[in-house]
């Protein structure tokens, strides 16, 4: 929310801040889940009731799978927050060059502008939510492990 303010940073900008952010709330989450549960975390990865034909196969589906979760969050959020901002940032270059040659094209330029940060406000929150819920998925995980 910050980033969307005149002037500032947005830190979510950039892949290594939202990959950080991802990869370490993942591990976090393992490791969790290794000291909660012990062995029982395994169980993530191999369901109960499958034929043993399928174990290796569905062990390296399931894994990649949750190694993935990591990955999700960070290009998810990261390619959000920066498709926003680089619209942004094309239409108000657009917009100035449009006020140079009509000024009531430049403000109607202007005011889509004004509808689009808003709606990039909006955007920041339920990328805020959407990480939040995932994030608390993958606790709940942590905690139980059924498939």
């Amino acid at each position: 929310m910050i980033g969307m303010t005149l002037f500032s940073f947005t830190l979510t900008s950039h892949i290594m801040a939202t990959f950080t952010l991802g990869v370490s709330s993942f591990i976090g989450l393992t490791i969790l889940g290794f000291f909660l549960q012990k062995a029982a975390f395994l169980h993530l990865f191999l369901p109960k009731g499958i034929p043993a034909a399928l174990i290796p196969i569905l062990v390296v589906v399931e894994l990649i799978s949750y190694t993935s979760r990591a990955l999700s969050l960070s290009i998810r959020l990261f390619a959000n927050l920066m498709s926003g901002h680089t619209l942004l940032h094309i239409l108000a270059f657009f917009s100035s060059k449009l006020f140079k040659v009509k000024y009531l094209i430049g403000l109607i330029s202007f005011l889509l502008i004004l509808s689009i940060v808003v709606l990039e406000f909006c955007i920041a929150i339920l990328q805020a939510y959407v990480f939040t819920i995932l994030i608390c998925i993958y606790l709940n995980d942590s905690f139980h492990a059924s498939h």
